[in-house]
């Protein structure tokens, strides 16, 4: 089998995980498929780079000495504010683009995510997409596949492109005896979201809008409308909902939405319970309701969505 040329691009300040998570995936691959994978590093000028952590790497050839390797790995850090032209000219010829992170800044900085749709990490997902308004920026998804170019969320997410990628490449099976070598729980499909609701939210400062959120964690299955809420919080509704908006970043409903998809997601992975049980205990109501979120955000229904992992612990109660 002729191996496929894996080509990571160096830079200062790039930030080291993002390059060691997929290149041990690709690395693993080799153990089950030897010589999978060819695997090489080459900054843009041939000379060692230093990562965000002060490490210091040393590439072994300058990306201009390069041929077009079958997939170009870009990844991020703080050196992509500053991008190099000369990614530009070398990028394209790669026959699969891959990004982890900010790494989707540059590869847009070379003309290459116009047209197409593509991710990075949630916090610059807004910055990126003013920057790079010709992208389709996906905010919600871990990574994205459109065509020869894939893109990732932050950091550990390289880590969830890069199996899909083996998978793609080799099969299933080795994908999930990486997975397993590397100690990764679970390998996440690409529409899953980036992060919780707690964590999409801010905190909100007051304590009884804090106790609020943590209640809307606990009891997805109550009745989580704003007179409810407001009421626990001992305030207006009006005033609540503003308050709301206003320390947490998003709306009441925004939030509850999140947290009963997240409450459902996590049924669906951890436990072999019915649908329509899902759907009651996670605040749904009926089982199309929660069909319809699914679709929405994770362009999945909850059945396909569950047929990526396997039952193994336990969900929030029924409320």
């Amino acid at each position: 089998m002729e191996p496929r040329d894996v080509l990571v691009v160096l830079f200062d300040g790039l930030q080291s995980l993002d390059l060691t998570g997929p290149v041990e995936v690709f690395d693993g691959a080799n153990h089950g498929a030897p010589g999978a994978y060819r695997i090489r590093t080459a900054s843009l000028d041939g000379g060692p780079v230093r990562t965000s952590s002060g490490l210091t790497l040393t590439p072994d050839l300058a990306l201009a000495d390069t041929a077009p390797p079958h997939t170009l790995l870009v990844p991020g850090g703080e050196g992509t504010s500053h991008p190099d032209p000369r990614l530009r000219t070398h990028a394209p010829r790669a026959r699969r683009k891959v990004s982890v992170c900010s790494g989707a800044l540059l590869l847009a900085e070379a003309g290459l995510l116009d047209g197409r749709r593509a991710t990075t990490h949630w916090a610059l997902c807004d910055e990126f997409a003013e920057r790079y308004p010709a992208v389709r920026v996906a905010p919600e998804p871990i990574y994205v596949r459109d065509g020869d170019l894939a893109t990732s969320a932050g950091v550990t997410a390289g880590i969830d492109l890069a199996l899909a990628l083996v998978e793609e490449d080799l099969g299933r099976e080795l994908a999930l005896a990486v997975a397993r070598h590397l100690v990764v729980f679970l390998r996440r499909p690409g529409n899953q979201t980036q992060f919780s609701a707690q964590l999409a939210a801010q905190t909100a400062q007051r304590r009884p809008l804090r106790d609020v959120q943590q209640w809307i964690t606990e009891n997805p299955a109550a009745d989580l409308s704003v007179d409810a809420l407001a009421e626990r919080a001992s305030l207006s509704p009006r005033h609540f909902a503003r308050a709301f908006r206003e320390e947490t970043g998003m709306t009441p409903g925004r939030y509850v939405d999140r947290v009963r998809l997240e409450a459902a997601r996590r049924c669906l992975e951890d436990t072999a319970d019915g649908i329509e049980q899902v759907a009651r205990r996670c605040g749904y109501g009926t089982p199309e309701a929660m069909r319809r979120a699914f679709l929405r955000v994770l362009g999945a229904s909850p059945a396909e969505y569950r047929r990526r992992f396997q039952p193994s612990a336990s969900c929030p109660p029924a409320g």
